[in-house]
């Protein structure tokens, strides 16, 4: 038999009011009576109808996250995996609408497209985060949205981010403590806000230290595996001096450095040391595991969840006052593992 919300409320001795109250998480229910209705919401096994729901509210219990990465990438996964996880502890439901901005007039159809879903907001991770048709077409539909790591117009909306500046700093100073001196970095996709603060911030490390960046060892990458690959390859073919460490942007592109690596007849880090970014999952369980910089991009999702969902972040950029859209700034974290080591 279907449970209803009268049956939950009958067994747990309310109205079936104070059990739309728990499940839409408002304040003004006592703590006691909480825990009895979701006791009950557990035992009797309920599943809310998402549809009544947001009849009954001015809430659609619907999440968007628009994304853009055709090699689906660990970045990607933990994105999603993120998003899922937070909506389903909320209660809410999440739509995945990919989105290639490549395309002319994708961005504008999607946005149309789910129009009538009455989203109660949307993601958007890089690059969609600065794809300006997507954005003016969001705000012309006057829905609420939150953007990850954008790196510009940031009172433009509310965001989440970590300091990639200061974490790709963070990381050329473990590698030129460790003893290296000669670093080359792989970069990420140029029209990237985040390509361009994590080689800043390799920039001015290597700077503080006293050390000179050699132009022949930056190489173009564009975060995947087969562009770190190429870098690598084509870097360690060359005849003269090369680096002791090579400082990937993500750890995607530090993985096709270690094959790469190998294909030489070199092993990191025993021949050279290999660091990324981001802590995906390939790169715990590679050999050998990447030292890394741990971007904690589930948690970030999950806190643009709180924000679509929570009153006090649903407003319009650019309103309310003029007062500065909200951001939030996660911590970051080094991770060392095997495939960095003296040189």
């Amino acid at each position: 038999m279907i449970v209803t919300i009268k049956d939950v409320a009958e067994r747990a001795g309310v109205s079936p009011k104070t059990v739309s109250r728990v499940l839409n998480n408002e304040t003004h229910v006592r703590p006691q009576l909480r825990e009895t209705v979701l006791r009950v919401i557990e035992e009797l096994n309920y599943k809310p109808n998402m549809f009544a729901r947001g009849l009954s509210s001015a809430r659609s219990y619907l999440i968007g996250l628009f994304i853009y990465d055709p090699y689906w990438s660990g970045y990607a996964t933990d994105i999603q995996l993120g998003a899922l996880r937070r909506c389903r502890e909320l209660g809410y439901h999440l739509v995945i609408e990919p989105i290639d901005p490549h395309i002319e007039g994708a961005a504008e159809q999607v946005v149309d497209s789910v129009a009538g879903l009455r989203l109660d907001g949307v993601i958007l991770p890089p690059p969609l985060c600065t794809f300006e048709p997507l954005l003016a077409r969001i705000e012309e539909m006057g829905m609420a949205y939150v953007r990850i790591s954008p790196g510009q117009d940031m009172d433009r909306s509310a965001l989440v981010e970590i300091d990639e500046y200061a974490a790709a700093h963070e990381m050329t100073r473990h590698l030129i403590e460790l003893g290296h001196r000669d670093i080359g970095f792989v970069e990420g996709i140029p029209t990237h806000a985040a390509a361009a603060r994590r080689y800043a911030g390799f920039k001015t490390a290597m700077a503080e230290a006293g050390l000179t960046v050699n132009p022949d060892w930056v190489l173009p990458g564009m975060f995947t595996f087969q562009t770190g690959f190429a870098a690598a390859d084509e870097l360690l073919s060359r005849k003269g001096p090369l680096p002791t460490a090579l400082f990937c942007a993500n750890d995607d592109m530090a993985l096709g450095a270690v094959s790469a690596a190998r294909k030489h007849g070199l092993e990191a880090p025993a021949d050279l040391s290999i660091v990324g970014f981001d802590d995906a999952p390939a790169a715990r369980f590679s050999w050998p595991p990447i030292t890394t910089m741990r971007q904690p991009v589930s948690d970030m999702v999950a806190s643009a969840v709180d924000m679509l969902v929570d009153p006090k972040y649903r407003r319009d950029a650019g309103k309310d006052g003029g007062k500065p859209a909200p951001r939030l700034q996660l911590p970051f974290a080094l991770v060392q593992r095997q495939s960095a080591a003296t040189p």
